[in-house]
Protein backbone atom coordinates (compact mmCIF):
# COMPACT_ATOMS: atom_id res chain seq x y z
CA UNK A 1 0.00 0.00 0.00
CA UNK A 2 1.54 3.21 -1.25
CA UNK A 3 1.41 5.92 1.42
CA UNK A 4 0.48 9.49 0.94
CA UNK A 5 0.04 12.42 1.89
CA UNK A 6 -2.02 16.06 1.06
CA UNK A 7 -0.32 18.95 0.67
CA UNK A 8 -3.07 22.19 0.90
CA UNK A 9 -2.67 26.03 0.50
CA UNK A 10 -4.77 27.32 2.53
CA UNK A 11 -7.11 30.47 2.55
CA UNK A 12 -5.46 32.48 5.49
CA UNK A 13 -9.19 32.49 6.89
CA UNK A 14 -10.60 34.00 4.03
CA UNK A 15 -14.32 33.40 2.84
CA UNK A 16 -13.35 31.93 -1.17
CA UNK A 17 -14.77 28.66 -1.32
CA UNK A 18 -18.27 28.03 -3.62
CA UNK A 19 -20.27 25.67 -5.39
CA UNK A 20 -22.36 22.56 -4.95
CA UNK A 21 -20.35 19.70 -3.13
CA UNK A 22 -22.80 15.95 -3.06
CA UNK A 23 -22.84 13.80 -0.31
CA UNK A 24 -22.21 10.14 -0.97
CA UNK A 25 -24.06 7.07 0.92
CA UNK A 26 -23.48 6.41 4.67
CA UNK A 27 -20.12 4.58 5.29
CA UNK A 28 -22.13 2.87 9.02
CA UNK A 29 -24.92 2.22 6.74
CA UNK A 30 -23.46 0.53 3.93
CA UNK A 31 -21.08 -1.39 6.22
CA UNK A 32 -24.05 -2.89 8.01
CA UNK A 33 -25.79 -3.71 4.54
CA UNK A 34 -23.35 -5.94 3.33
CA UNK A 35 -22.88 -7.81 6.45
CA UNK A 36 -26.49 -8.33 6.82
CA UNK A 37 -26.13 -10.29 3.46
CA UNK A 38 -25.02 -13.08 5.28
CA UNK A 39 -28.69 -13.63 6.19
CA UNK A 40 -30.19 -13.86 2.95
CA UNK A 41 -30.77 -16.79 0.76
CA UNK A 42 -30.38 -15.50 -2.63
CA UNK A 43 -28.42 -12.14 -3.76
CA UNK A 44 -28.74 -9.28 -2.43
CA UNK A 45 -28.11 -6.02 -4.50
CA UNK A 46 -27.29 -2.40 -2.43
CA UNK A 47 -27.49 1.20 -4.13
CA UNK A 48 -25.66 4.40 -3.09
CA UNK A 49 -22.59 2.51 -2.05
CA UNK A 50 -19.60 4.75 -0.85
CA UNK A 51 -16.22 3.66 -2.83
CA UNK A 52 -13.99 4.18 0.47
CA UNK A 53 -11.59 1.34 1.83
CA UNK A 54 -14.10 0.59 4.85
CA UNK A 55 -16.42 -1.07 2.03
CA UNK A 56 -13.19 -2.44 0.08
CA UNK A 57 -12.38 -4.07 3.16
CA UNK A 58 -15.65 -5.17 3.89
CA UNK A 59 -15.60 -6.79 0.89
CA UNK A 60 -12.67 -8.53 0.69
CA UNK A 61 -13.46 -9.87 4.69
CA UNK A 62 -17.12 -11.72 2.62
CA UNK A 63 -14.88 -12.67 -0.24
CA UNK A 64 -12.41 -14.66 2.47
CA UNK A 65 -15.78 -16.36 4.12
CA UNK A 66 -16.59 -17.64 0.69
CA UNK A 67 -19.35 -14.80 -0.54
CA UNK A 68 -19.62 -13.56 -3.90
CA UNK A 69 -19.15 -9.57 -4.13
CA UNK A 70 -19.39 -7.30 -7.05
CA UNK A 71 -18.99 -3.90 -7.57
CA UNK A 72 -19.63 -1.43 -10.25
CA UNK A 73 -19.07 1.79 -11.27
CA UNK A 74 -22.29 3.03 -11.20
CA UNK A 75 -22.57 2.61 -7.19
CA UNK A 76 -23.92 -0.89 -7.46
CA UNK A 77 -22.56 -3.72 -4.63
CA UNK A 78 -24.20 -7.12 -5.13
CA UNK A 79 -23.42 -10.16 -2.47
CA UNK A 80 -24.45 -13.60 -3.24
CA UNK A 81 -23.74 -15.42 0.34
CA UNK A 82 -24.44 -18.60 -0.65
CA UNK A 83 -21.19 -19.93 -1.46
CA UNK A 84 -19.84 -18.66 2.08
CA UNK A 85 -17.98 -21.75 3.76
CA UNK A 86 -15.92 -20.24 6.39
CA UNK A 87 -17.10 -18.49 9.52
CA UNK A 88 -13.67 -17.95 10.96
CA UNK A 89 -12.43 -13.89 10.47
CA UNK A 90 -8.76 -14.83 10.31
CA UNK A 91 -7.57 -12.07 7.90
CA UNK A 92 -5.52 -8.80 9.11
CA UNK A 93 -8.59 -6.71 7.83
CA UNK A 94 -10.59 -8.06 10.91
CA UNK A 95 -7.99 -6.99 13.71
CA UNK A 96 -8.22 -3.15 12.16
CA UNK A 97 -11.70 -2.86 11.19
CA UNK A 98 -13.74 -2.12 13.88
CA UNK A 99 -16.76 -2.96 12.26
CA UNK A 100 -15.81 -6.22 10.98
CA UNK A 101 -17.54 -7.36 14.86
CA UNK A 102 -21.33 -7.51 13.35
CA UNK A 103 -20.39 -10.02 10.86
CA UNK A 104 -20.17 -11.91 13.80
CA UNK A 105 -23.83 -12.01 14.59
CA UNK A 106 -25.07 -13.08 11.30
CA UNK A 107 -22.58 -15.68 11.38
CA UNK A 108 -23.20 -17.16 14.59
CA UNK A 109 -27.36 -16.96 13.54
CA UNK A 110 -27.06 -18.81 10.73
CA UNK A 111 -23.70 -21.12 11.62
CA UNK A 112 -24.15 -21.50 15.33
CA UNK A 113 -20.30 -20.65 15.53
CA UNK A 114 -17.54 -17.71 14.69
CA UNK A 115 -14.11 -16.77 15.42
CA UNK A 116 -13.04 -13.13 15.32
CA UNK A 117 -9.79 -11.32 16.85
CA UNK A 118 -10.19 -8.42 19.05
CA UNK A 119 -11.38 -5.71 16.69
CA UNK A 120 -9.38 -2.57 16.05
CA UNK A 121 -9.96 0.97 13.67
CA UNK A 122 -9.38 3.93 14.79
CA UNK A 123 -6.98 4.67 17.89
CA UNK A 124 -10.04 6.30 20.32
CA UNK A 125 -9.36 4.91 23.14
CA UNK A 126 -10.68 1.64 24.53
CA UNK A 127 -13.31 -0.48 22.67
CA UNK A 128 -14.61 -3.41 24.49
CA UNK A 129 -16.63 -5.78 23.49
CA UNK A 130 -18.20 -7.31 26.89
CA UNK A 131 -21.55 -6.30 24.99
CA UNK A 132 -21.46 -8.80 22.59
CA UNK A 133 -19.62 -11.61 24.19
CA UNK A 134 -22.37 -11.34 27.18
CA UNK A 135 -25.53 -10.72 24.15
CA UNK A 136 -23.85 -14.25 22.81
CA UNK A 137 -23.81 -15.70 25.83
CA UNK A 138 -27.80 -14.96 26.52
CA UNK A 139 -28.67 -16.71 23.39
CA UNK A 140 -27.17 -19.80 24.32
CA UNK A 141 -23.56 -19.38 22.82
CA UNK A 142 -20.34 -20.52 24.48
CA UNK A 143 -17.86 -18.05 24.56
CA UNK A 144 -14.17 -18.92 24.61
CA UNK A 145 -11.07 -16.80 24.45
CA UNK A 146 -7.79 -17.92 22.72
CA UNK A 147 -4.62 -15.25 23.12
CA UNK A 148 -1.18 -15.60 21.21
CA UNK A 149 0.12 -12.82 23.49
CA UNK A 150 -0.24 -10.22 20.98
CA UNK A 151 -4.40 -10.19 20.81
CA UNK A 152 -7.12 -12.05 22.01
CA UNK A 153 -9.18 -14.27 19.29
CA UNK A 154 -12.86 -15.43 20.70
CA UNK A 155 -14.48 -18.17 19.71
CA UNK A 156 -18.69 -18.74 19.74
CA UNK A 157 -20.24 -21.80 19.50
CA UNK A 158 -24.13 -22.74 19.80
CA UNK A 159 -22.86 -25.95 20.20
CA UNK A 160 -24.75 -27.61 17.18
CA UNK A 161 -28.39 -25.93 18.43
CA UNK A 162 -30.10 -23.24 17.08
CA UNK A 163 -29.18 -19.89 18.09
CA UNK A 164 -31.81 -18.40 20.84
CA UNK A 165 -33.77 -14.98 21.35
CA UNK A 166 -33.52 -13.42 24.68
CA UNK A 167 -34.04 -9.96 26.25
CA UNK A 168 -30.59 -7.92 26.00
CA UNK A 169 -30.06 -4.65 27.84
CA UNK A 170 -27.47 -2.63 26.74
CA UNK A 171 -25.85 -1.22 30.27
CA UNK A 172 -24.40 1.59 27.23
CA UNK A 173 -26.13 2.87 24.03
CA UNK A 174 -24.06 0.72 21.32
CA UNK A 175 -25.08 1.38 17.61
CA UNK A 176 -22.45 -1.38 16.47
CA UNK A 177 -24.17 -3.75 19.08
CA UNK A 178 -27.73 -2.43 18.30
CA UNK A 179 -27.26 -3.99 15.11
CA UNK A 180 -25.26 -6.63 15.52
CA UNK A 181 -27.79 -8.28 17.68
CA UNK A 182 -30.73 -7.05 15.64
CA UNK A 183 -29.53 -9.33 12.82
CA UNK A 184 -28.61 -11.87 14.92
CA UNK A 185 -31.96 -12.21 16.07
CA UNK A 186 -33.35 -12.46 12.30
CA UNK A 187 -32.39 -16.24 11.86
CA UNK A 188 -32.35 -16.96 15.93
CA UNK A 189 -35.27 -18.94 17.51
CA UNK A 190 -38.06 -17.01 18.93
CA UNK A 191 -38.22 -13.71 20.17
CA UNK A 192 -35.00 -11.43 20.79
CA UNK A 193 -35.52 -7.93 22.78
CA UNK A 194 -33.05 -5.15 22.74
CA UNK A 195 -33.13 -2.37 25.46
CA UNK A 196 -31.90 0.76 25.60
CA UNK A 197 -30.97 0.15 21.47
CA UNK A 198 -29.21 2.96 20.01
CA UNK A 199 -31.29 5.54 17.79
CA UNK A 200 -29.17 6.33 14.68
CA UNK A 201 -30.89 6.35 11.67
CA UNK A 202 -28.98 4.14 10.16
CA UNK A 203 -30.66 1.34 11.90
CA UNK A 204 -34.26 2.24 10.91
CA UNK A 205 -33.06 2.06 7.74
CA UNK A 206 -31.85 -1.30 7.38
CA UNK A 207 -34.51 -3.05 9.59
CA UNK A 208 -36.70 -1.47 7.22
CA UNK A 209 -35.17 -2.89 4.47
CA UNK A 210 -34.88 -6.28 6.03
CA UNK A 211 -38.69 -6.30 7.04
CA UNK A 212 -39.43 -5.60 3.07
CA UNK A 213 -37.22 -8.67 2.90
CA UNK A 214 -39.05 -11.11 5.43
CA UNK A 215 -37.86 -10.05 9.20
CA UNK A 216 -40.04 -9.36 11.15
CA UNK A 217 -38.12 -6.08 13.43
CA UNK A 218 -39.95 -3.91 15.70
CA UNK A 219 -39.27 -0.53 16.86
CA UNK A 220 -36.06 -0.12 14.94
CA UNK A 221 -35.14 3.82 15.85
CA UNK A 222 -36.67 3.69 19.04
CA UNK A 223 -35.01 2.41 22.19
CA UNK A 224 -37.12 -0.94 22.48
CA UNK A 225 -36.49 -3.29 19.24
CA UNK A 226 -38.17 -6.44 19.23
CA UNK A 227 -37.35 -9.24 16.73
CA UNK A 228 -39.16 -12.31 15.91
CA UNK A 229 -36.48 -14.97 14.39
CA UNK A 230 -37.65 -16.99 11.22
CA UNK A 231 -35.57 -18.60 8.38
CA UNK A 232 -33.28 -16.84 5.65
CA UNK A 233 -34.37 -13.91 3.81
CA UNK A 234 -34.84 -13.09 0.25
CA UNK A 235 -34.12 -10.07 -1.33
CA UNK A 236 -36.40 -11.39 -4.59
CA UNK A 237 -35.41 -8.05 -6.68
CA UNK A 238 -35.57 -5.69 -4.07
CA UNK A 239 -32.28 -3.32 -3.71
CA UNK A 240 -31.16 -1.15 -0.49
CA UNK A 241 -30.67 2.21 -1.12
CA UNK A 242 -28.03 3.55 1.42
CA UNK A 243 -28.79 6.25 2.90
CA UNK A 244 -26.89 9.55 3.04
CA UNK A 245 -23.87 9.93 5.56
CA UNK A 246 -24.64 12.64 7.72
CA UNK A 247 -21.19 12.80 9.21
CA UNK A 248 -19.77 13.60 5.76
CA UNK A 249 -22.45 16.03 5.44
CA UNK A 250 -21.89 17.28 8.59
CA UNK A 251 -18.28 17.74 8.04
CA UNK A 252 -18.25 19.97 4.94
CA UNK A 253 -21.56 21.99 6.39
CA UNK A 254 -18.65 23.20 8.63
CA UNK A 255 -16.51 23.98 5.98
CA UNK A 256 -18.97 25.99 4.55
CA UNK A 257 -19.65 27.77 7.58
CA UNK A 258 -15.83 28.63 7.74
CA UNK A 259 -14.69 29.35 4.02
CA UNK A 260 -17.58 29.32 2.13
CA UNK A 261 -18.87 32.23 -0.16
CA UNK A 262 -22.12 30.23 -1.46
CA UNK A 263 -21.83 26.48 -1.21
CA UNK A 264 -24.79 24.01 -1.06
CA UNK A 265 -24.47 20.49 -0.11
CA UNK A 266 -26.37 18.34 -2.17
CA UNK A 267 -28.51 14.45 -1.39
CA UNK A 268 -28.18 15.24 2.20
CA UNK A 269 -30.73 13.95 4.43
CA UNK A 270 -30.83 17.58 6.86
CA UNK A 271 -32.34 16.03 9.38
CA UNK A 272 -30.49 13.60 10.11
CA UNK A 273 -27.91 16.35 11.12
CA UNK A 274 -30.43 18.85 13.30
CA UNK A 275 -28.11 19.13 16.43
CA UNK A 276 -25.28 20.06 14.34
CA UNK A 277 -27.32 22.81 12.25
CA UNK A 278 -28.86 23.97 15.71
CA UNK A 279 -25.78 24.42 17.13
CA UNK A 280 -23.99 26.48 14.29
CA UNK A 281 -27.07 28.33 13.45
CA UNK A 282 -26.67 29.42 17.64
CA UNK A 283 -23.35 30.56 17.02
CA UNK A 284 -24.93 32.50 14.13
CA UNK A 285 -24.25 30.68 10.71
CA UNK A 286 -26.85 31.64 8.57
CA UNK A 287 -28.03 28.79 6.63
CA UNK A 288 -31.42 27.37 3.89
CA UNK A 289 -32.23 24.31 4.90
CA UNK A 290 -34.12 22.43 2.01
CA UNK A 291 -35.86 18.81 1.93
CA UNK A 292 -31.99 17.56 0.76
CA UNK A 293 -29.73 19.95 0.81
CA UNK A 294 -28.52 22.86 2.90
CA UNK A 295 -26.75 26.12 1.54
CA UNK A 296 -24.33 28.73 3.06
CA UNK A 297 -23.80 32.03 1.79
CA UNK A 298 -21.11 34.32 3.17
CA UNK A 299 -21.69 38.07 3.89
CA UNK A 300 -22.67 39.58 0.41
CA UNK A 301 -20.88 42.77 1.56
CA UNK A 302 -17.80 40.74 1.83
CA UNK A 303 -17.10 41.79 5.53
CA UNK A 304 -16.55 38.78 7.85
CA UNK A 305 -19.02 37.83 9.71
CA UNK A 306 -18.52 36.76 13.60
CA UNK A 307 -19.91 33.58 15.01
CA UNK A 308 -19.94 33.57 18.86
CA UNK A 309 -18.58 30.34 20.80
CA UNK A 310 -21.10 28.04 21.93
CA UNK A 311 -20.16 24.41 24.21
CA UNK A 312 -20.30 21.57 23.16
CA UNK A 313 -21.21 18.16 24.68
CA UNK A 314 -21.26 15.27 22.05
CA UNK A 315 -24.34 12.57 22.86
CA UNK A 316 -25.71 9.42 21.60
CA UNK A 317 -28.28 10.19 18.20
CA UNK A 318 -30.22 12.67 18.21
CA UNK A 319 -27.70 14.30 20.51
CA UNK A 320 -24.27 15.72 18.70
CA UNK A 321 -22.38 13.28 17.50
CA UNK A 322 -18.88 12.09 18.56
CA UNK A 323 -17.92 11.68 14.60
CA UNK A 324 -18.43 15.48 14.01
CA UNK A 325 -16.78 16.54 17.31
CA UNK A 326 -13.33 17.57 15.94
CA UNK A 327 -14.59 19.07 13.13
CA UNK A 328 -16.80 21.11 15.23
CA UNK A 329 -13.35 21.98 17.43
CA UNK A 330 -11.91 23.55 14.52
CA UNK A 331 -14.82 25.90 13.89
CA UNK A 332 -14.31 26.88 17.59
CA UNK A 333 -11.01 27.72 17.50
CA UNK A 334 -12.49 30.53 15.13
CA UNK A 335 -15.51 31.80 17.17
CA UNK A 336 -15.13 34.67 19.37
CA UNK A 337 -15.02 33.61 23.01
CA UNK A 338 -14.58 29.84 25.35
CA UNK A 339 -16.20 26.77 24.49
CA UNK A 340 -16.34 23.60 26.23
CA UNK A 341 -15.84 20.86 24.41
CA UNK A 342 -17.35 17.31 26.70
CA UNK A 343 -16.67 13.88 24.49
CA UNK A 344 -18.94 12.19 26.83
CA UNK A 345 -18.62 8.60 24.04
CA UNK A 346 -14.91 7.87 23.59
CA UNK A 347 -11.70 7.91 25.68
CA UNK A 348 -8.65 9.54 24.28
CA UNK A 349 -11.13 11.14 21.39
CA UNK A 350 -9.48 14.74 21.32
CA UNK A 351 -5.81 13.53 21.87
CA UNK A 352 -5.90 15.28 18.11
CA UNK A 353 -6.28 18.99 19.93
CA UNK A 354 -2.47 19.16 20.87
CA UNK A 355 -1.95 19.24 16.50
CA UNK A 356 -3.85 22.20 16.29
CA UNK A 357 -2.58 23.78 19.07
CA UNK A 358 0.70 23.45 16.97
CA UNK A 359 -1.73 25.36 14.44
CA UNK A 360 -1.99 28.21 16.71
CA UNK A 361 -5.36 27.44 18.45
CA UNK A 362 -5.84 28.10 21.79
CA UNK A 363 -6.97 24.63 23.13
CA UNK A 364 -6.61 23.87 27.36
CA UNK A 365 -7.18 20.44 27.66
CA UNK A 366 -8.89 19.91 31.62
CA UNK A 367 -9.07 15.92 31.67
CA UNK A 368 -9.55 13.23 28.99
CA UNK A 369 -13.33 14.40 28.31
CA UNK A 370 -13.17 17.70 28.12
CA UNK A 371 -11.03 20.72 26.28
CA UNK A 372 -11.76 24.72 26.52
CA UNK A 373 -11.36 26.25 22.93
CA UNK A 374 -10.65 30.24 22.71
CA UNK A 375 -11.26 32.13 19.63
CA UNK A 376 -10.65 33.59 17.20
CA UNK A 377 -7.24 32.39 16.35
CA UNK A 378 -5.39 32.68 12.97
CA UNK A 379 -4.44 29.26 12.16
CA UNK A 380 -0.83 28.38 10.40
CA UNK A 381 -0.18 25.48 8.10
CA UNK A 382 1.61 22.82 9.57
CA UNK A 383 2.59 18.94 9.09
CA UNK A 384 -0.03 16.61 11.04
CA UNK A 385 -0.15 13.26 10.99
CA UNK A 386 -3.78 11.90 10.79
CA UNK A 387 -4.72 10.22 13.55
CA UNK A 388 -7.80 8.43 13.17
CA UNK A 389 -10.73 9.04 10.33
CA UNK A 390 -12.91 11.65 11.56
CA UNK A 391 -9.72 13.82 12.99
CA UNK A 392 -7.93 13.62 9.91
CA UNK A 393 -11.02 15.39 7.71
CA UNK A 394 -10.73 17.67 10.67
CA UNK A 395 -6.83 18.64 9.93
CA UNK A 396 -8.00 19.13 6.20
CA UNK A 397 -10.30 21.63 7.24
CA UNK A 398 -8.61 23.35 10.07
CA UNK A 399 -5.73 23.75 7.01
CA UNK A 400 -8.14 25.04 4.42
CA UNK A 401 -8.51 27.93 6.64
CA UNK A 402 -5.04 28.39 7.45
CA UNK A 403 -2.59 31.00 6.72
CA UNK A 404 0.55 29.15 4.21
CA UNK A 405 0.97 25.31 3.09
CA UNK A 406 0.07 21.98 5.08
CA UNK A 407 0.83 18.57 4.89
CA UNK A 408 -1.79 15.89 6.11
CA UNK A 409 0.17 12.22 6.29
CA UNK A 410 -1.35 9.16 6.81
CA UNK A 411 -4.30 9.96 3.40
CA UNK A 412 -5.34 6.08 4.53
CA UNK A 413 -7.34 6.95 7.46
CA UNK A 414 -9.11 9.59 5.59
CA UNK A 415 -10.24 7.41 2.59
CA UNK A 416 -11.67 5.13 5.29
CA UNK A 417 -14.51 7.29 5.59
CA UNK A 418 -14.74 10.13 2.46
CA UNK A 419 -14.70 9.22 -1.40
CA UNK A 420 -11.92 11.08 -3.21
CA UNK A 421 -12.28 13.68 -0.70
CA UNK A 422 -9.83 15.95 -2.45
CA UNK A 423 -11.10 15.97 -6.20
CA UNK A 424 -14.32 16.90 -4.31
CA UNK A 425 -12.43 19.44 -2.51
CA UNK A 426 -11.36 21.06 -5.57
CA UNK A 427 -14.52 21.34 -7.14
CA UNK A 428 -15.65 24.31 -4.42
CA UNK A 429 -12.35 25.63 -5.06
CA UNK A 430 -9.73 24.42 -2.69
CA UNK A 431 -6.32 23.66 -3.53
CA UNK A 432 -5.29 20.22 -2.49
CA UNK A 433 -3.27 17.84 -3.82
CA UNK A 434 -2.72 14.21 -3.39
CA UNK A 435 1.08 13.13 -3.63
CA UNK A 436 2.90 10.07 -2.45
CA UNK A 437 5.20 10.44 0.48
CA UNK A 438 8.82 9.36 -0.05
CA UNK A 439 10.42 6.85 0.73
Amino acid sequence: MTKEHFLISGLSGKKKLSGKIRINGAKNAALKAMTASILFGDSVKLENMPKIEDVLRTADLLKELGAKVSMSENRICEIDPRGISSTDLLSEISKRLRASIVLSGPLLARFGKVSFPHPGGCVIGARPIDLFLEGFRKMGAGVSVEDDGERARYVVSTFGKKLKGAEIFFRNQSVTATETFMMAGVLAEGETVIKNAALEPEIAALAQFLNKCGAKIEGAGTSTIKIKGGKLLSASGKSYLIPPDRIEAGSFLVLAALAGRDITITDCEPLHIESLVALLRYSGVEMEVGKSDIRIKGSVSGKKKKYRAVDLKTHEYPGFPTDLQAPMVVYLTQTEGESLVFETIFEGRLNYAESLERMGAKITTMDPHRVMVKGPTPLLGKELESPDLRAGLAFVIAAVIAKGESVIHNVYNIDRGYERVEERLRGIGVSIERMSDLV
